[in-house]
């Protein structure tokens, strides 16, 4: 009942179509629009598994999805009456069509608050381990917003990043299971430096795409809240040009502060954007 009650209050191209539901006894079913594509996990986590002739995701189209998954969240968070906070977005709840236009889903975390509330409380973490920002799993590390959306819509943007490099173009020990992934593209930036990295694209466009979705990944991904770009200032970054971004610090979960990959820059704070 969250998740229908906090889906009919949407209508937006990026925000999947709820047709109806069941609620009768033990009878309780959720009727969406159907989604050829399926989910965005699939074409992320199985790469080198696709069946024939299934498509396999290029920078343009991951640029595109990053996109469309951004303006989804602007609108939930700025474009209903009542704001609609996710808490779980993640790759297996964006939905594709036939025409990889990705819609948000599963609204069941889902907390609702007025449009000029900035915070919200909560009992328990809620979201998916990884994914889930660490004021919702910690209090000391803030309050509760709209920037823990921003927090998993970060890793969500990274994961499509981090898994676009082919498992055969890794060194030999260069990233691990174990090793948190954020920490690895922090690392392969520091050795090679985004322009230097070709595996970040081939082509200059693809190249810009990917440095586009990296920085931006990253600043959402800062530890705390006041740190993070609001989704509005996600979507202008994404738009924008890739000469106006900076790659922000290292988030302070990751240890210090790693040097900014831009020349000019020398600080060891957190850029501002």
């Amino acid at each position: 009942m969250n998740e229908v009650v906090s889906i009919t209050r949407t209508s937006h191209v990026n925000i999947v179509n709820l047709l109806g539901f069941c609620y009768e006894q033990g009878k309780r079913a959720l009727v969406y629009e159907y989604m050829p594509k399926g989910s965005l996990d699939k074409y992320i986590f199985h790469r080198g598994q696709q069946k024939e002739n299934e498509e396999v995701l290029d920078w343009k189209m991951l640029h595109s999805i990053v996109m469309g998954v951004a303006r989804g969240l602007e609108y939930l968070h700025q474009g209903c009456n009542t704001r609609i906070l996710h808490f779980d977005i993640k790759p297996h709840n964006i939905l594709l069509d036939d025409d990889f236009c990705p819609k948000i889903s599963d609204f069941g975390l889902a907390k609702q608050c007025k449009a000029r509330e900035s915070h919200v409380s909560m009992t328990g973490a809620k979201g998916t381990a990884g994914f889930m920002a660490p004021e919702v799993m910690y209090r000391n590390f803030g309050k509760i917003s709209h920037k823990s959306d921003v927090y998993s819509f970060g890793m969500l943007v990274l994961e499509m990043v981090g898994e676009r490099k082919r498992p055969h173009e890794l060194g030999v020990g260069e990233i691990s299971k174990e090793e948190y992934f954020p920490d690895w593209i922090y690392k392969d930036l520091g050795r090679s430096g985004i322009d230097g990295a070709h595996w970040w694209g081939r082509t200059e466009e693809e190249q810009e795409m990917a440095r586009k979705m990296i920085i931006v990944g990253l600043c959402c991904i800062q530890t705390l809240p006041e740190d993070r770009p609001s989704i509005t200032d996600v979507v202008a970054m994404l738009e924008g040009s890739v000469d106006d971004l900076q790659i922000p610090a290292k988030p302070t979960l990751f240890g210090p502060p790693a040097i900014f990959l831009h020349p000019s820059s020398s600080s060891s704070s957190p850029s501002s954007l």
